[in-house]
């Protein structure tokens, strides 16, 4: 399996948020070439701001390893983590983070600019499918707008 072929994954997971009516942001954990976890946005549905694909898919891989570590993970995100995000991913020691399309009002470098926010050993890969990720994003908003 190839990082694309889970970044496609991570966006049929964004497209289950887009057909709920959440921001449609989706993620998935790997490990060993294979998903150990999902998720995807679930604010609108949980209630609950802190409810992000990425903490969704943590969350799920934490409790499928019974650890709260995931140094021989990678989390594949649609889109840049923001700033809640980024410290769930440094917490929980991730080995490799690769996200597509950037967010420039509410991602994490908004806020930290060229400070990595992420642990000293997890290793960033940014911009893949970016365009698949930043059209899923536009066409929703568009949708909301009517």
């Amino acid at each position: 399996m190839t990082e694309e072929y889970f970044m496609k994954m991570a966006l049929k997971e964004a497209e289950k948020a887009f057909e709920e009516g959440e921001v449609p942001v989706g993620a998935v954990v790997v490990i060993g070439g294979k998903i150990i976890s999902r998720g995807y946005n679930m604010v609108e549905k949980l209630n609950d701001p802190t409810a992000h694909a990425e903490i969704i898919a943590l969350t799920s891989a934490f409790n499928s390893l019974g650890s709260k570590y995931l140094p021989d993970a990678t989390i594949y995100v649609t889109l840049e983590p923001c700033l809640m995000c980024a410290g769930a991913l440094h917490w929980s020691k991730i080995g490799k983070i690769v996200w597509g399309a950037e967010d420039i009002k509410n991602g994490h470098q908004v806020y930290t600019g060229d400070r990595n926010p992420f642990h000293v050993k997890t290793q960033i890969l940014t911009g893949l499918l970016a365009e698949e990720s930043a059209q899923l994003m536009k066409d929703f908003f568009k949708s909301k707008r009517g």
